[in-house]
């Protein structure tokens, strides 16, 4: 994994909407955040899941147009599992 493959994918506009639609089922939102400011604010730690920044430069390298929109790159399950397991390592406290 490149530092800048992850850098790019942590700042794809569709990589980081697909996160906020992923955090508006799985994470529990306090008012006033929203799905999207989860996303943004986590897209980097997300990024760095394992195989994601890897699966995104090869994409990019074969010519997806969007690879952060493109489920066959990151899939939508690899996605709420990456949230998820974030999730579990970092627990809200109430």
């Amino acid at each position: 994994m490149a530092y800048s493959d992850q850098a790019l994918l942590s700042v794809d506009h569709d990589f980081v909407n697909r996160l906020g639609a992923s955090a508006a089922v799985e994470v529990p939102l306090e008012d006033p955040m929203t799905p999207l400011d989860w996303a943004v604010r986590h897209s980097w730690q997300i990024a760095a899941a394992p195989g994601f920044a890897d699966d995104y430069a090869s994409a990019i390298a074969a010519g997806v147009q969007r690879p952060g929109n493109d489920e066959s790159v990151i899939s939508d399950a690899e996605l709420r599992s990456a949230v998820q397991a974030w999730l579990t390592a970092h627990p809200t406290t109430p």
